[in-house]
């Protein structure tokens, strides 16, 4: 599939609103897209009706590969993300393939990165919302957070904080995602797979 160059990107992290989830495995997506917002220099404002915050700039050097972005931050849980991303596309009339998950995923280990277009959404509530809303042809850059140790649920899993372990590698981590997302929208995902996926 080919992008418009023409065209904004919808950069999305997904995780859930409020103080008591910010540092959840699960939100992890909220983490890098602040991150980026950081990189933008700019911060985030509500969205209308949209139920998301939403921040608009520019990636990428001056030049060709400068990219308008909108950056997102779904404020209506997790679970029925599909509708503020849906609105957000059809306000600022991005393509489906101009768009950017960036997620949690169970089944890649902490540490390990992994960035397609299309696919399944492997169980994972917000993607499965999205997918709903808007079909499955939009990229994904999944944040691997490994399978939960013994007998622990996936929910109460995803719902905890990092391990003070994981904490150690974290800021490097979403770093390199917030990397990963740039290359992607300036260079495009073969490029940003041969540099990122591991």
């Amino acid at each position: 599939m080919t992008t418009d160059a023409t065209a904004p990107w919808l950069i999305v992290g997904l995780g859930n609103p409020g103080p008591e989830y910010a540092m959840n495995r699960h939100n992890v997506g909220f983490m890098v897209a602040d991150l980026l917002a950081e990189r933008i220099g700019g911060k985030f404002k509500r969205a209308g009706k949209a139920q998301a915050q939403v921040l608009e700039g520019r990636i990428g050097a001056p030049g060709p590969q400068n990219r308008r972005v909108i950056l997102a931050k779904p404020m209506s849980f997790m679970n029925v993300s599909g509708g503020p991303v849906t609105g957000l596309r059809d306000f600022y009339k991005v393509p489906v393939g101009n768009i950017v998950a960036i997620h949690d995923e169970l089944d890649i280990d902490y540490g390990t990165m992994r960035l397609k277009l299309g696919g399944g959404d492997n169980g994972h509530n917000g993607l499965k919302s999205i997918t709903k809303s808007m079909g499955a042809d939009y990229h994904r850059v999944r944040f691997g957070i490994g399978r939960p140790p013994g007998r622990m649920q996936v929910a109460d899993f995803v719902l905890k904080d990092f391990s003070s372990t994981e904490r150690k590698e974290l800021d490097y981590l979403v770093d390199r995602a917030a990397d990963s997302v740039e290359c992607l929208v300036t260079e495009g995902l073969e490029r940003a797979q041969s540099a990122y996926n591991s």
